[in-house]
């Protein structure tokens, strides 16, 4: 049996401290909220949480699928709460976020896969802080475009959505999603709604092919996606999906490099890097150009 590899010295990271930290868990915990950064055992929750940001998880943290790479809990869904958009949305308003992301579990058991509660908690959000940016990283909605179309009318300043890996994996990594169909709501946010950017992003060191990273890199600018985060995979626990490979700082520079040049707008590329890790920064720099 192949012993995994040895985790390097860069994916190291402090233990979650700090005031800002303690005031957000703090908050957490008192408003019944969830987070991405917690439910996912996100490598960055300390840094990002004591600079005052947060990614909160709306419609529960348990899902309807269980892929092998993530840590929210695969089991039978809660019902949904109707006073979650209120609640998420007085979050961040006492917050005082700039720059908020909204995610979910995946909820196939819903008709339109949690399209409305995404609408909802945007503009909830609106209304209570009309200046914060607005970041949404949506399931695949099962393909359910009309679903997806309330999430669009919902006015969102950017709109997520992660392939993951690459297509060979996806029966080993991802059950129970498509890559094409991921790619096709993607493609169908840019025609639809163009003024709202699309983002995505991949997990790396799941065993993929130099080569077939590069075709999924092509594959999203051909569907309008305009930015691209690349991380590298790091395993939740023993009997999730083994890391196959550790990239290094400069292999993930090279990357960011070649998106470039492929023309997305932005590219975030590097070991800890993760879809909505120093999601307001990204969003200026791609505004702006500077890269």
């Amino acid at each position: 049996m192949n012993r995994p590899p040895r985790k390097p010295d860069w994916l190291k990271v402090r233990f979650p401290a700090g005031s800002n930290f303690a005031r957000i868990d703090r908050y957490h915990r008192r408003q019944g909220l969830h987070s991405v950064c917690r439910s996912a055992a996100c490598p960055n929750q300390g840094e990002c949480w004591n600079r005052g940001t947060a990614t909160f998880m709306i419609l529960g943290d348990h899902c309807t699928r269980d892929c092998r790479f993530c840590n929210v809990t695969g089991v039978p869904p809660l019902p949904v709460d109707p006073e979650e958009p209120a609640r998420v949305a007085a979050a961040i308003a006492e917050l005082k976020l700039r720059h908020a992301v909204i995610t979910s579990v995946t909820r196939d058991d819903l008709a339109d896969g949690g399209a409305s509660a995404f609408a909802a908690v945007t503009r909830e959000i609106r209304n209570r802080l009309p200046d914060c940016r607005i970041e949404l990283l949506i399931p695949d909605l099962a393909g359910n475009h009309d679903a997806l179309q309330v999430i669009l009318d919902s006015r969102p300043d950017i709109l997520g959505h992660n392939l993951e890996t690459v297509p060979r994996l996806y029966p080993t990594v991802r059950a129970g999603a498509d890559y094409r169909r991921s790619l096709e709501l993607l493609r169908q946010a840019a025609e639809r709604a163009p003024g709202i950017p699309t983002k995505s992003g991949l997990m790396l060191g799941l065993g993929e092919q130099r080569s077939e990273l590069l075709q999924v890199m092509r594959d999203l600018r051909q569907a309008g996606c305009g930015r691209l985060t690349l991380g590298q995979y790091l395993q939740p626990t023993r009997t999730h999906q083994p890391v196959a490979r550790y990239l290094p700082p400069e292999e993930f520079a090279e990357l960011k490099a070649i998106g470039l040049r492929l023309g997305f707008e932005h590219v975030a590329s590097g070991p800890l890097v993760r879809s909505s890790y120093q999601a307001e920064e990204q969003h200026l720099e791609a505004e702006h150009g500077h890269q």
